[in-house]
């Protein structure tokens, strides 16, 4: 006798959802809208960061769980008659790590609009993952920035790659086309509800400095479903397309490796690399997409002819690769090194922060924030090859700060000798190899 649906948690009926779609790419979906519910939108609740952001309407997580269960209930309401409806986005311009002096625009939802947002997203997730390929690494489950790098690295190790494709796409989350959206997921998903609360997620509009503006293209980053809507669109768009007709079409072997937007393709003859980069951008334009031409570049990075002949380096995640001497000096192997572009940049945003805080606390107070600014950089970027680029960035980011502390109205002059006791009093992280890229360790 099978249990009744009561009987069911939200995690297995997803679970359940992702097994059927595994059976096969025909599966259809066609009731859907039944696990938005209170019991699955308190879930999402509970997993909610309460101190992230507030959207338009300035509500908390704090305020909203005061009455959760009524809130809900109404929720689920409006939902049941068709007439909840999300509301604007707040957009907040993030500093670009990697390109300096620009931004990233960021969307900011009212706290019930994530609540449904971030169940669609789990619904959707436990459609798609079973089907997403191997190549992509971005916003999926058990997988990551250091599993795309470690990845990519070992390509260029193992196989004969004579070009790299370096792409960029342009503004790929705000040029994703609403009816490609709808179209693609109409191929699996039939449940109508579902399907327009989707539309209306879209049609919301972003508040910018007071004005509501809308499109007909783009989703908003930083909502709780964008990037799987993201990953779905380049699942299609690029990743099968890549899988199917790419490699049948190439005379030597082609990788692809994409982390949402940011992706890169080896081939181990410039011929397919050429012929790639022309369809890729033929590929793109068909769905409303777009490279960036004067980014988008061809990189020589053959370990064969890299003591004869100067090969490049391209970008990928916070890294620089480039081909470096093996240990005995004979060979060229792949390396990675931190980021030029973003390691200016973070040292910038270091300074920036110190010169507001500076004369806002005590030493103590501050050594503690910029410790745990300190570890985050090292648990990122602490890779094989690159442990000099992480020890040189801690020792300019500490002078910064002994700068600025000898910047503060009314102080005493705090000298070298003094700052280093206290660093030493107060030790910061240390810096080691948290994501190795091999088995046994080689410099």
């Amino acid at each position: 006798m099978m249990p009744t649906e009561r009987q069911f948690s939200t995690k297995t009926k997803l679970e359940r959802i992702a097994w059927l779609s595994s059976r096969g790419k025909t599966k259809k979906f066609e009731c859907l809208m039944h696990h938005i519910n209170v019991e699955s939108l308190t879930e999402c609740f509970v997993e909610m960061d309460g101190k992230k952001a507030t959207g338009s309407d300035r509500v908390t997580k704090e305020i909203y769980g005061e009455s959760l269960t009524k809130n809900l209930e109404n929720l689920m309401d409006r939902m049941k008659r068709m007439t909840y409806r999300p509301g604007p986005v707040r957009e907040v311009l993030i500093p670009k790590d990697d390109k300096p002096g620009t931004f990233r625009p960021l969307g900011i939802g009212n706290f019930e609009d994530k609540l449904v947002q971030k169940m669609t997203s789990r619904i959707l997730e436990s459609i798609y993952e079973p089907t997403f390929l191997n190549c992509s690494y971005g916003f999926r489950p058990g997988r990551g920035y250091h599993d795309a790098i470690r990845d990519l690295q070992s390509h260029i190790f193992k196989q004969p790659v004579t070009t790299v494709i370096d792409i960029d796409l342009a503004n790929f989350f705000g040029t994703i086309q609403r009816e490609v959206v709808d179209s693609l997921l109409r191929e699996r998903i039939q449940d109508i509800r579902f399907l327009r609360y989707i539309q209306r997620l879209f049609k919301a509009g972003i508040l910018s400095d007071g004005e509501l503006r809308t499109s007909d293209e783009g989703v908003p980053q930083g909502s709780p479903a964008s990037p799987i809507i993201a990953n779905i669109v380049a699942h299609y768009v690029i990743d099968e397309w890549f899988e199917a007709t790419v490699k049948a079409h190439c005379l030597g072997k082609v990788a692809l490796f994409r982390y949402c937007d940011d992706m890169v393709i080896c081939c181990q003859f410039e011929s397919d690399a050429i012929r790639v980069n022309k369809a890729l951008g033929l590929r793109l334009e068909k769905y409303g997409l777009r490279l960036n031409a004067e980014k988008t570049k061809l990189v020589p990075f053959s370990k064969a002819q890299a003591i004869e002949k100067k090969q490049g380096s391209f970008d990928f995640l916070g890294f620089t690769f480039y081909l470096g001497k093996s240990r005995n000096g004979r060979f060229r192997l792949p390396k990675l090194k931190s980021c030029r572009k973003r390691i200016r940049s973070k040292l910038k945003r270091v300074t920036e922060w110190m010169r507001v805080m500076r004369s806002k606390a005590r030493l103590p107070v501050l050594w503690k924030d910029f410790i745990a600014k300190i570890q985050g950089h090292i648990a990122y970027y602490a890779v094989s090859f690159n442990l000099e680029w992480v020890s040189k960035f801690v020792e300019q980011a500490v002078r910064i700060v002994f700068k600025w502390l000898n910047r503060r109205g009314g102080k005493r002059k705090l000298t070298w000798e003094k700052f280093l006791k206290f660093v030493a009093a107060n030790p910061l992280p240390a810096i080691r190899i948290y994501h190795p890229l091999f088995s046994t360790q080689s410099k």
